[in-house]
């Protein structure tokens, strides 16, 4: 693992072996993050109050770009150190508030140019979005939730920036395909049901005209869910925005319904999207499920991954 810090006035600082680490890639949400230990020489701690970003690369495959959130640096009997924690590129965003405002006909490349190229973002996959007229931008909102809003509810794609640090919003796609067998060497399983949280249902009201829409979880009704949530959109929110923030609400809370975790040992084993096929001589679980996050890191017991895995189709 090569790890590199990069000064706001472009200087570049290489990181010796690292002692530590730990990388967590999220679906967009939440922010992709990192934490890293390794030895350092204490007379050359001035230089890094000026690190912004960060940058990972594994065997010449750049696994993590970031923002700097904090350095510590110190010794003590066994030497000098340095720790060094941040997120993902969308830490840029999420730190910003937007100014208010309201556009009367908010396109992509409006949201883009306003919310995200202000802050040096680069962009990858972009799909294309419809405009979405009467777009109002909440004081308080940060940068993040207007792209979130806008891409999620109008455009049903999930923001999320990729291990080079660029924005992509497209439909995900299913990545590459690992199999878990019986040889393969699983540390750690575990299955967890969730109930508490999924909602069986959602009432959606408009505010000025008091409309109300129904949505439900049919399955998970079904099965005995009684729990619903009344969710009030803002007066000037065209019909297929109610729909949709219901529906969305449904689907996300019962994204946790079922959940597998998967430690495995070697670094990087898979990332968010990609789909596994498990056939673990357990004969538990098995079938095709889809990497909805992903941690690797080192430690005492050397590299390792934990995948979390939720049923297929799960990432939008």
């Amino acid at each position: 693992m090569r790890g590199t810090l990069e000064c706001w006035d472009g200087r570049r600082i290489a990181l010796p072996d690292m002692t530590g680490w730990k990388m967590e890639y999220a679906c967009g949400v939440p922010c992709d993050s990192f934490f890293l230990t390794c030895l350092w020489k204490p007379e050359e701690a001035g230089i890094l109050a000026e690190a912004v970003r960060f940058t990972a690369d594994e065997n010449g495959e750049r696994v993590f770009t970031g923002v700097v959130d904090e350095i510590e640096c110190g010794w003590d009997g066994g030497g000098g150190r340095l720790s060094v924690s941040g997120r993902g590129m969308a830490a840029l965003l999420l730190d910003n508030e937007a100014l208010g405002c309201d556009y009367q006909i908010a396109s992509f490349a409006d949201i883009l140019r306003d919310h995200v190229a202000p802050y040096g973002i680069e962009t990858a996959e972009l799909a294309e979005l419809p405009s979405v007229p009467g777009f109002s931008v909440a004081t308080g909102s940060s940068e993040w939730q207007v792209l979130y809003e806008f891409c999620r509810y109008y455009g049903g794609v999930t923001p999320r920036f990729d291990r080079m640090g660029r924005l992509t919003a497209a439909p995900w796609k299913e990545g590459e395909r690992i199999r878990l067998d019986g040889s393969t060497a699983v540390t750690a399983f575990t299955l967890r049901e969730r109930r508490y949280g999924v909602l069986s249902e959602i009432l959606v009201r408009e505010r000025s005209s008091g409309k109300v829409q129904k949505v439900r979880n049919e399955p998970f009704a079904g099965r005995g869910g009684r729990c619903r949530r009344v969710l009030t959109m803002p007066g000037r929110s065209s019909y297929q925005a109610m729909r949709y923030s219901g529906e969305y609400q449904l689907r996300r809370s019962a994204e946790e319904l079922r959940r597998l975790e998967v430690t495995l040992p070697g670094a990087f084993r898979a990332w968010p999207g990609d789909m596994v096929e498990l056939a673990l001589k357990q004969n538990v679980c098995g079938g095709i499920w889809q990497v909805v996050e992903s941690a690797s890191g080192l430690d005492s017991r050397g590299t390792y991954t934990v995948l979390t895995l939720g049923e297929r189709g799960t990432l939008p």
